[in-house]
């Protein structure tokens, strides 16, 4: 698989999700959309790169786009977690086989896994090049990159992990957010981009299951879509954004918008203009994911009430009741 062109496709499916036309920002980074969306591998400069990400900045008027992107990103969606999950039964081995894939996408920075005694540390090592270093790809590409990590990592083992440190060089106005994406309030101004994570960490098992879920629920709903020419609306956007991260749960209305760089309240009512509060639609979304993990046949249904943000299996039970009529149990 052509992880590069991967990438550059999960950025453009990205900005059409923030209402950039993918033509648009192809054009501007000299870059064709229907080579982006063949089968041939893709060649990109530097330059193109460059272009790339900072029109994308600019046109969705996101200066954290890179690290937006890394946040929404799904686990199998460059292709690399199928590789790691052959060859790994742990987050340790999982990282150390990720690390040594990471100059298949990039030849910005490099990734290094260390064990520590009480902790585990990732670090991103800019190759010695001033230039690239200093380029608008290799900042929205570093912020990628820490973002992605934790969410390919809680990705594999289905549960929500905390850095115990983060360290990179960030403005102060961007620090909230970055402490939000991270999930880390020990956040250090440094030239060094690390997260560290506890050392228990490290032997917590891979769960295969989990990949095959996040893998169902990509092909269920094309979220990474060889059609990128047209901008569907607002609500069929959060829909799939939505349906493509499920399998870390369902998230709050304030955390989708700070993804989407707006406000709650601007977001909600940009939902009701289009008929819907977006309480209704994350409702419409556990529905569909209820009904096709029981249709599946593969999931424990106190299992499937955890993944969809029911703290009590009661509470799933009525919900399911109220939306067709019957138990999960007699539906199952």
């Amino acid at each position: 698989m052509d992880l590069q062109k991967a990438l550059v496709k999960n950025l453009l499916a990205y900005a059409v999700q923030r209402e950039v036309p993918a033509a648009q920002l192809c054009a501007l980074a000299g870059l064709s959309l229907d080579d982006v969306q063949g089968k041939q591998p893709l060649n990109i400069t530097p330059k193109q790169l460059n272009d790339l990400w900072r029109n994308a900045c600019h046109l969705s008027g996101d200066p954290l786009f890179g690290l937006h992107l890394g946040e929404s990103m799904q686990a199998p969606a460059l292709g690399m977690v199928g590789l790691i999950i052959q060859h790994s039964s742990t987050i340790g081995e999982a990282l150390t086989q990720a690390a040594s894939y990471t100059h298949l996408i990039t030849d910005l920075f490099g990734m290094q896994v260390t064990q520590h005694k009480q902790s585990v540390t990732v670090q991103f090592i800019p190759y010695k090049d001033g230039v690239q270093e200093r380029s608008f790809a290799f900042q929205q590409m570093m912020d990628l990159f820490m973002a992605y990590t934790l969410h390919e990592m809680d990705g594999l083992v289905l549960q929500t992990i905390r850095p115990k440190l983060v360290k990179l060089p960030f403005h102060s106005h961007s620090e909230a957010a970055y402490r939000r994406v991270l999930r880390c309030d020990n956040l250090k101004k440094s030239k060094e981009y690390l997260i560290e994570f506890d050392k228990q960490h490290w032997d917590i098992p891979v769960l295969t299951a989990n990949y095959e879920m996040q893998s169902l629920l990509l092909q269920k709903i094309g979220a990474v879509d060889d059609n990128l020419a047209n901008i569907p609306s607002l609500r069929a956007r959060l829909s799939t954004y939505l349906l493509a991260n499920a399998y870390l749960g369902i998230p709050s209305l304030e955390d989708l918008a700070a993804n989407f760089n707006t406000s709650a309240r601007t977001l909600q009512r940009r939902l009701q203009e289009e008929g819907i509060t977006y309480q209704q639609l994350a409702e419409s979304v556990r529905k569909s994911l209820a009904l096709h993990y029981l249709e599946s046949g593969s999931y424990p249904i106190k299992e499937i009430s955890y993944i969809l943000g029911y703290n009590e299996l009661s509470a799933f039970t009525r919900a399911f009741k109220r939306w067709t009529g019957s138990s999960p149990a007699n539906f199952k």
